[in-house]
């Protein structure tokens, strides 16, 4: 397992674990010379989701934080309301299946009849409609400090992660401020969001001051996440797609992209934007912090 720096590791609630042996599996292979070559691979697996007693959808994981994973993703496809109490969580590893259980007596038959598949990785699916809630969406209108954004950039490209280790993979960050908090990975980045929803439903976190950082596409799908979140702050290192700016507007969520090195791009949120660094005293990425995956 890679040793984490101390700098890199101190603000995190939960950090990526590049080293758990059940989230990748060595392979060997052939390289393009014909020389054997083994390599990391991440590993997915199914994970059912039920409420109550409905089964909801069966997603494509690598199955870490099972829980939150399901919980994120009824929060995010309005299955899970605020007020909702979710009175037990119960995981079976053998089943592969997480029940989530709420007071309230819940039943999505026509919803989940009606089913959108997203541009995400491992085939993302959102039931009903897309844009369903985003007409109430207020969201707070946070500044958002230049300087935030390369330290944030630093410590996120310096943690080591799966993302590194093995690539095939999406990673989502929770942050607040200059402060990354919640880590999570998974081969849809849907799913890393869903992952971060859930944490903060179950431990009662506050969006209005944070941003979520992805490894990942700005599309309609992210963006329509982290509005419905209510987190005023998208980045990516990632570029965007032509709907995802066109709703990050109208929404009014701060949209930045193409984050490398001293570089990015704002495509939504410019008068929240406070350059308070000149970029020109910002160092560059470092090579394996540019790349998407170890060598």
């Amino acid at each position: 397992m890679q040793s984490m720096p101390d700098d890199a590791l101190r603000d995190y609630l939960i950090a990526p674990e590049p080293g758990a042996s059940r989230l990748t599996r060595r392979v060997v292979g052939s390289d393009h010379i014909g020389a054997e070559t083994e390599i990391s691979v991440v590993e997915e697996r199914p994970l059912t989701i039920y409420l109550n007693s409905q089964e909801i959808v069966t997603a494509m994981t690598i199955g870490d934080y099972p829980e939150y994973l399901a919980v994120g993703f009824l929060r995010n496809q309005g299955m899970l309301l605020a007020d909702d109490v979710v009175t037990q969580v119960d995981y079976d590893d053998d089943l592969q299946v997480v029940v989530v259980r709420t007071d309230r007596q819940t039943s999505y038959e026509d919803k989940v009849r009606k089913k959108t598949r997203t541009s995400g990785c491992a085939v993302g699916t959102v039931f009903g409609d897309m844009m369903e809630g985003l007409e109430t969406v207020v969201l707070p209108q946070t500044e958002l400090r230049t300087s935030w954004l390369y330290t944030l950039a630093h410590k996120i490209n310096t943690t080591p992660s799966l993302y590194l280790e093995a690539g095939a993979i999406h990673g989502t960050v929770l942050c607040e401020q200059d402060r990354p908090l919640v880590y999570m990975e998974d081969v849809g980045r849907h799913n890393a969001v869903d992952k971060i929803a859930g944490w903060m439903f179950r431990e009662g976190i506050s969006p209005q001051d944070k941003i979520l950082y992805t490894t990942g596409r700005l599309t309609s799908e992210m963006v329509i996440k982290t509005a419905l979140m209510g987190i005023p702050v998208l980045a990516s290192r990632s570029g965007f797609t032509a709907w995802g700016v066109e709703i990050a507007r109208q929404v009014g969520l701060t949209c930045i992209g193409r984050m490398r090195g001293k570089r990015f791009i704002c495509l939504a949120g410019e008068e929240r934007l406070v350059r308070d660094i000149d970029p020109e005293t910002v160092p560059d990425e470092s090579r394996k912090s540019r790349r998407k995956s170890a060598e």
